[in-house]
């Protein structure tokens, strides 16, 4: 958990602030404590905040309240419902009206981390997504021929009720198509759940996909539901399935293949009413091939497989967004005037951008801070993109030719050797490949970020 993010404690009760305070220090999180919505209201409007946990029911204005609140003023920043009365209507109500999660009163440390680390980690990857452009239907922007291929089938696939499988690289817009096929379902209307396989600790991958019973194990005070529980009746998307421990893919299989599931602790199986949407960056056939993924569970997924094309299949929209992300990221830093030449927009259109429409978000949007007139140009473009191109690893660590490397740098090179050597070797699983390394899936996210190997 970085230190720099902020989360705002609600409730009215101080021993709860104090000991969930307590807590998110330890964890490495700055936090604040508001007895009342009202003085939340205060802090939000003088501190930067990066999350909420409220209490439900509080005197004045309760939880509900709070999380309105936040969606007029402070639609960015994410809610966490806290409640002791933790009732199955409860937690769908709060989801639906925007929370981004609950926690049940008494909480776990590890629970409270987990919940708040999470939720952290959904907002920064949102605010690297490229922004909701109104072009070619809600949420993509563009005229090329591939983009208006891709939303024809994602109009098609909305009409049904079959389970589908969106294939694409990172920054394609995966989780935006899923939004897209479910708004245009039958089913609009009815929750929307996320669920990141590849954020979630194997241990605790179960409970959070299925819920578990009171008594179920060690600190299940109460009983709390599962994420395909608040999907009911809408739609449950299963990002990054590629990720999913073998352990568990034979327990999402019976839920795909027999529409129920059983909570932890229970005794007996309940019926799964939603629509399922499943996405992945990975090579899934190829997983199958060396075993690291079920080939009936592959099946299950892919009745109606959509591949989401990289921005280089898309030459057309690069232009068009990067003048979007320019007068977006202008607006957002003052300076309206602000806008790119056109040998600078030729520039653009050259790049391949392996990174796609979320790269090309980042880099507009360093060029925008960065620049030091009203003219965004080629040299400025160009200069960006040899900054970000891909360096022997050697070369990144210690950039002077000729000098040894120090002590600190060689111990980073081994490591990054070490990492991509075991990514390798798994081809390409991270559950695997952090089993190999003797790490959690997190650490192996965080040390792939460091060294570019994402």
């Amino acid at each position: 958990m970085s230190a720099k993010s902020r989360v705002l404690v609600v409730d009215d009760d101080a021993s709860v602030g104090k000991v969930l305070s307590a807590i998110l220090a330890q964890a490495g999180c700055e936090s604040l404590h508001a007895e009342s919505v009202d003085r939340a209201l205060q802090l939000l409007r003088t501190r930067s905040i990066d999350l909420v946990i409220s209490d439900l029911r509080m005197p004045g204005t309760d939880g509900f309240g709070m999380l309105e609140q936040l969606r007029k003023q402070w639609p960015d920043v994410p809610l966490i419902m806290l409640t002791a009365h933790g009732t199955v209507q409860i937690a769908v109500a709060a989801m639906r009206a925007g929370a981004v999660d609950f926690m049940l009163k008494p909480f776990e440390r590890e629970e409270v981390v987990a919940t708040v680390q999470r939720a952290l980690d959904a907002t920064a990857a949102r605010r690297q997504e490229p922004p909701r452009l109104p072009q070619i239907g809600e949420g993509f922007f563009g005229s090329s021929a591939a983009l208006a291929e891709l939303v024809q089938r994602l109009e098609r696939a909305a009409a049904g009720s079959a389970t589908v499988l969106l294939r694409g690289e990172s920054g394609t817009g995966k989780e935006l198509a899923a939004k897209r096929v479910h708004a245009r379902s039958e089913r609009a209307g009815k929750p929307f759940v996320v669920v990141d396989l590849g954020a979630i600790p194997d241990n605790l991958m179960e409970s959070e996909l299925f819920g578990h019973e009171k008594g179920a194990f060690t600190g299940a005070v109460q009983r709390k539901p599962g994420r395909v529980e608040l999907a009911a009746g809408g739609t449950l998307f299963l990002d990054e399935v590629g990720e999913t421990p073998l352990p568990m893919q034979v327990k999402l299989l019976r839920l795909l293949q027999e529409r129920e599931y059983r909570p932890l602790g229970g005794t007996a199986a309940r019926r799964a009413d939603v629509r399922f949407i499943a996405a992945t960056h990975r090579d899934l056939e190829s997983m199958v091939e060396q075993g690291t993924f079920r080939q009936d569970l592959y099946y299950r997924l892919s009745v109606l497989p959509i591949r989401l094309p990289p921005l280089r299949e898309r030459p057309d929209d690069v232009v068009p967004l990067a003048r979007h992300f320019c007068e977006l990221f202008a607006r957002d830093n003052q300076r309206p005037g602000l806008r790119l030449h056109p040998d600078a927009c030729a520039a653009l259109a050259r790049h391949s951008w392996p990174g796609n429409v979320r790269e090309l978000q980042n880099a507009i949007e360093r060029l925008v801070v960065m620049s030091a007139g009203d003219l965004v140009g080629k040299d400025d473009v160009e200069r960006e993109l040899r900054r970000t191109a891909c360096e022997p690893a050697a070369a990144r660590l210690d950039p002077r030719p000729g000098t040894p490397l120090s002590l600190e740098a060689r111990v980073q090179e081994a490591e990054r050797e070490a990492v991509a050597t075991a990514i390798h070797k798994a081809g390409g699983n991270r559950t695997v490949a952090a089993r190999i390394l003797g790490i959690s899936r997190r650490s192996l996210y965080n040390k792939m970020a460091e060294y570019g190997l994402d």
